[in-house]
């Protein structure tokens, strides 16, 4: 048990000061290895590298036709030809809701969460200006449209961290609908009242907007394709999936194929973005197969089995149990997806099992194992959250807690809410 909790530490703190999970993660199952008894060149050679090697087997495809579908949406205009015109039809004098719905609308049609910061960020910076609101704010209205209810609640999201609970409980990405509908009012209502009182604040201190150094990324200028066919692609992943019940990897190709065939005047550019997306995830799916295969050592030690009783032993609805084991993880790896993916890959089945025997539906168990995934993962450390400080010019300091409200408080009163929902049936 020690070595456990000496392990997560070891890959918490290193993860914290920006170094890679690809070597952290091997370091942080060698601790476990070693308190637990393990042989440490077959605890690494078979049990890690297992963990490692069959989650990439089972999910590579889909980050990597996820990868390509942002960049194909982003090198083609679509992405920010949406952002546009949800900005124009919202107005500046709205300029947080309308960053917040462009942001939500991206992310909940498949591009991922970092093209989504790229495509974004110009037009927040010409909203935010008009405004007048200050700079500080954009990460977490980024942050809060991106990152939280359009990733882990809203039902039939086609992101990873909706997808990968399937597996475990034999359910769909409409799993759980009025837990994650209510689940999104609490994030998206809460995160934005949270904002615009910040910026009232903010301005009544005398807090103004404030130019980046970098103007290189207010290049926004360009012909874009049209709203209309640029939401097509978004459609189509999202009706495929949902609708027609296709596998996410033909639901993720559709759309592809139609970004191409709308933009074929752009075709010279198709085989760049494609490299571009490919390349990219690879080191996205090595990163969180890196903390699934941590998981799988932990869980290969006999003190799991002590750890399995302490989480299982929490009192209540073991909707809670899921809920604190998936939290700590993703504040464990700084990732939403790792920490789901070494949660369920160690106790999935154990939580089916407790859905089949309590009579709760497992697709309660999917929506909560989804909404964790997205509480704790935004701490300090998080690589989206640094990459959208590096993006914006702004520092930990700077916004840090407005993400911390934003990104993870309130996610976690939200999943919270979804478990009493559950509590009384209603799923």
């Amino acid at each position: 048990m020690i070595g456990i909790i000496l392990g997560l530490a070891v890959l918490m703190g290193l993860a914290y000061l920006g170094w890679s999970i690809l070597w952290v993660a091997p370091i942080a199952a060698g601790v476990v290895a070693l308190t637990g008894g393990l042989d440490l060149l077959d605890a690494y050679k078979d049990t890690y590298m297992g963990g490692l090697v069959g989650f990439a087997k089972s999910w590579f495809p889909v980050f990597m036709l996820g990868a390509i579908f942002g960049k194909l949406m982003e090198d083609t205009g679509m992405a920010r030809s949406v952002a546009v015109a949800l900005t124009k039809l919202i107005g500046t004098e709205r300029a947080i809701l309308g960053v917040l719905a462009s942001a939500a609308v991206l992310t909940y049609g498949g591009v991922s969460l970092f093209v989504v910061v790229f495509a974004v960020y110009p037009l927040a910076l010409t909203m935010f200006k008009e405004a007048n609101i200050p700079r500080r704010l954009i990460p977490a209205t980024v942050a809060l449209g991106a990152f939280t209810f359009t990733m882990t609640a809203v039902p039939g999201t086609p992101q990873i961290q909706n997808l990968i609970p399937m597996e475990h409980f034999g359910t769909d990405a409409m799993a759980a609908p009025i837990m994650g509908v209510t689940a999104t009012i609490v994030m998206a209502v809460g995160g934005y009242l949270y904002l615009r009182r910040r910026e009232k604040k903010l301005k009544a201190n005398g807090e103004v907007y404030t130019e980046p150094k970098d103007k290189n990324v207010l290049d926004s200028e360009g012909k874009t394709p049209h709203f209309i066919l640029s939401l097509l692609p978004l459609l189509t992943v999202l009706i495929t999936l949902n609708v027609f019940g296709w596998d996410v990897i033909v639901a993720l190709i559709s759309g592809i194929v139609l970004i191409m065939l709308l933009n074929l005047s752009k075709f010279k550019g198709f085989v760049s973005a494609i490299n571009s997306g490919a390349s990219g995830s690879v080191l996205a799916i090595l990163n969180t197969s890196a903390a699934v295969g941590f998981g799988t050592v932990v869980k290969a030690v006999p003190g799991f089995d002590r750890l399995t009783e302490m989480l299982m032993g929490i009192r209540g609805n073991p909707l809670i149990s899921e809920a604190v084991t998936v939290n700590i993880l993703a504040g464990a790896t700084g990732s939403a997806s790792g920490g789901l993916g070494i949660a369920l890959e160690a106790l999935g089945s154990r939580y089916y099992e407790i859905a089949m025997d309590t009579g709760i539906s497992p697709e309660a168990f999917h929506r909560i194992a989804s909404l964790a995934s997205g509480g704790l993962d935004a701490l300090p450390h998080n690589g989206a959250v640094l990459t959208l400080f590096a993006i914006t010019g702004m520092t930990h300091k700077d916004s840090y807690k407005d993400i911390f409200i934003v990104a993870v408080l309130i996610p976690v009163i939200a999943a919270a809410v979804a478990i009493l929902i559950a509590s009384i049936g209603i799923y």
